[in-house]
């Protein structure tokens, strides 16, 4: 049989076809390196984490691991597009706790950063269930997305409060340090960390000269405790106590990474164009808040330092003595 030459116009043509169909099949493919038991737990449903916050978690994870400075066998990532609230006493899942040695997935609840009202002056707060402001500025209380390593820990006494009948008992907080990096390096200083969604409130002072956590008049603090696992936080990750304490003994002296999605790079691509190529954000919250905004904190600083010039605080006031009961 004889062979027929093909032109070499068509063999180019036909290669070139071939390269893309293969391009647009490995798209659609599982990314390189993703076991496909945590590819399972990919998608953009609530308790799934999306494949851009799961390839940049992994990726900082790698690095970190690669240089030496992680260790931990865990990571974390954070997708603060999605709710926190769900409705109905239901919290969003958006927090993720990865373990690959042991195929271990778990998504929690998170809070994200409640941002300020500077009523007459420019308002980036929050509401409970989408955040639509973020940025790095100090006292700005918002979400700053990047990369984070939990460093230190640090357990700190609130106050007392009544767990039954004429009982009490000291509320101590444990509280974890990041450090981050590019836009969030400034984590440190803005104390943004992780700790329990709980805190004391209705705060006054109760006589107790015998307790070691008696002042020198021999008061303690004494408020209601409040457990705000569905609300805002001043721009940390917060969880409720139970996955708080996990999270505690997961990184308590073994620092991993934790990479919280948005960037402000995702922020403006989705700002400027919500059908663009390659962004995402959560449909329902984007729905919801319109067009998401970073806040800069080179922009932000002086604002919230002239309002404070503009409106001082009052003095601090000591607080009030408890009415027995």
């Amino acid at each position: 049989m004889r062979l027929r030459s093909v032109p070499l116009g068509i063999v180019v043509t036909l290669s070139l076809l071939v390269i893309a169909l293969t391009a647009t099949v490995r798209s659609f493919a599982a990314p390189s390196g993703v076991p496909a038991w945590l590819q399972a737990h990919v998608g953009d449903a609530d308790g799934q984490i999306s494949q851009v916050v799961l390839e940049r978690a992994r990726a900082l994870y790698e690095k970190k691991v690669a240089q030496g400075a992680v260790k931990n066998p865990c990571y974390f990532a954070m997708d603060a597009t999605r709710p926190g609230d769900m409705g109905n006493g239901v919290l969003g899942r958006r927090y993720y706790i990865v373990c690959e040695a042991s195929q271990s997935f778990r998504a929690i609840a998170s809070g994200h950063g409640a941002g300020k009202n500077l009523k007459g002056t420019v308002d980036f707060s929050n509401g409970r269930r989408c955040s639509k402001n973020f940025g790095n500025a100090m006292d700005s209380e918002l979400t700053a997305g990047g990369a984070y390593i939990t460093r230190e820990t640090k357990t700190s006494f609130k106050g007392f409060y009544r767990t039954g009948a004429k009982q009490d008992a000291a509320f101590l907080r444990t509280f974890i340090q990041f450090d981050g990096e590019g836009e969030a390096a400034n984590a440190r200083q803005r104390v943004i960390g992780g700790h329990a969604a709980q805190v004391l409130r209705t705060m006054c002072m109760r006589k107790n000269p015998k307790s070691s956590y008696a002042d020198h008049d021999g008061l303690v603090p004494f408020g209601k405790l409040v457990d705000y696992a569905g609300g805002r936080s001043n721009g940390c990750t917060s969880w409720s106590p139970a996955d708080a304490q996990q999270i505690i003994s997961m990184v308590k002296d073994n620092p991993t990474t934790l990479y919280i999605y948005p960037e402000s790079r995702d922020i403006a691509a989705v700002a400027a164009s919500r059908s663009q190529s390659g962004t995402y954000w959560n449909a329902s919250c984007l729905k919801e808040i319109g067009t998401p905004k970073f806040w800069p904190r080179k922009t932000l600083e002086p604002m919230i330092a002239q309002y404070k010039k503009d409106h001082p605080a009052p003095p601090p006031q000591p607080l009030p003595m408890c009415k027995e009961s």
